[in-house]
């Protein structure tokens, strides 16, 4: 367990809060010789703040994520993190709690829910910036 954060820390690490956004489903699990692979399923709102080399924190655990595909993310747990958490203990079908980064949830709202849109960009935008 780290200690939480406080102010005037040196910041080196994921930033997570500690409240659940949403509950995700492992949808596969492979052993290997150094590190055990999570597949998970999240809820289809969560899926615009999770990007590859974030992080995010499931069950508590903040992780790297390694990849991200629609509404499916993978992380790799090395073996001390396995041995410190109960993320090992998981099988296929468990339910677990996730939050994601912070930065993308301010971002969205300094934008006054503008990052909603998938891609961002629209035609208004492109025209604005001379490309159109």
């Amino acid at each position: 367990m780290e200690r939480a954060l406080k102010l005037g820390d040196r910041l080196g690490g994921h930033l997570v809060t500690g409240h659940v956004d949403g509950r995700g489903v492992l949808r596969e699990r492979r052993e290997g010789p150094a590190s055990l692979f999570l597949r998970f399923e999240m809820p289809a709102p969560l899926s615009r703040y999770v990007i590859e080399k974030g992080s995010i924190a499931i069950d508590g655990v903040s992780l790297t994520v390694n990849t991200c595909q629609g509404h499916n993310f993978t992380v790799n747990i090395i073996p001390h993190t396995a041995q410190m958490t109960t993320l090992a203990k998981l099988r296929v079908g468990d339910q677990v709690n996730l939050e994601t980064d912070i930065i993308g949830k301010y971002v969205e709202k300094l934008l006054g829910g503008r990052a909603a849109d998938a891609s961002g960009v629209t035609g208004e935008l492109l025209a604005r910036h001379g490309f159109l």
